[in-house]
């Protein structure tokens, strides 16, 4: 899931500054779950912006709309009718749902509205933590589902560094990842693994090499093959 969190109010009203007729757009879906993007948080912030402006005499009419999801132009063109005379749009998305709409609304900015943090899964109520940091070649077969390149803060390869101590990272406010990787091998009864010898991995995959591009052509309007079966491709 991806993670978000909203900007401060001050920010955004910079943002939105001599604009008469501004549309709050939410996400129904990732930042709904994490509880910074959905229905009630375009309420919320929508009544903040309209209180807050209403205080410095600036007479700004304030929409609220969502979409189902925001990276996806079919979704946004559901509420384009509704956006017909608005001159700004602030998105509760992340940044791919500003993105997403800013390609589509060719003469209307789009703000973020939000800060986009990480890729992460729920680790307690109300707290998610970065579990994968998309660097687009998996190794998680060779380290027990446990990733060394988002949560080692070194993104180490090969193994604990020199300042893990009694499983704890030497910053301190989280555990060791290779220490985590070890005792789920140990449990899996795989620890032996980390022993082979493995070649260097391919960071041409990652976003060092520039914005990246996938092509499902089982997905795509000409799919390959005799009987339409294709394989998902990574373009750069």
């Amino acid at each position: 899931m991806i993670v978000a969190k909203q900007k401060p109010l001050k920010k955004i009203l910079e943002m939105i500054e001599g604009y008469k007729n501004v549309a709050v757009v939410g996400c129904g879906e990732c930042v709904t779950v994490c509880g910074t993007g959905g229905e009630r948080e375009v309420k919320v912030l929508a009544s903040a912006l309209r209180t807050a402006l209403a205080e410095a005499g600036a007479e700004v009419k304030i929409v609220e709309l969502m979409t189902e999801r925001q990276c996806d132009d079919e979704f946004i063109e559901s509420i384009e009718d509704q956006l017909a005379g608005v001159d700004a749009v602030v998105s509760i998305a992340c940044g791919v749902g500003v993105n997403q709409m800013a390609g589509y609304l060719e003469t209307t900015p789009v703000f973020p509205g939000q800060d986009t943090t990480f890729m992460g899964g729920n680790v307690e109520p109300g707290s998610w933590q970065e579990l994968c940091a998309g660097c687009g070649e998996c190794i998680l077969e060779l380290t027990g589902g446990i990733c060394p390149v988002a949560r080692c803060a070194k993104t180490i390869l090969n193994g604990p560094c020199g300042g893990t101590k009694d499983g704890e990272c030497e910053l301190g406010d989280r555990p060791c990842a290779w220490a985590l990787i070890v005792e789920r091998m140990k449990k899996l009864g795989t620890l032996e693994k980390l022993a082979e010898i493995q070649p260097p991995k391919d960071w041409s995959t990652a976003r060092h090499g520039g914005p990246r591009r996938m092509t499902n052509e089982n997905l795509a309007p000409a799919a390959a093959g005799p009987e339409g079966e294709g394989e998902a491709k990574l373009k750069k």
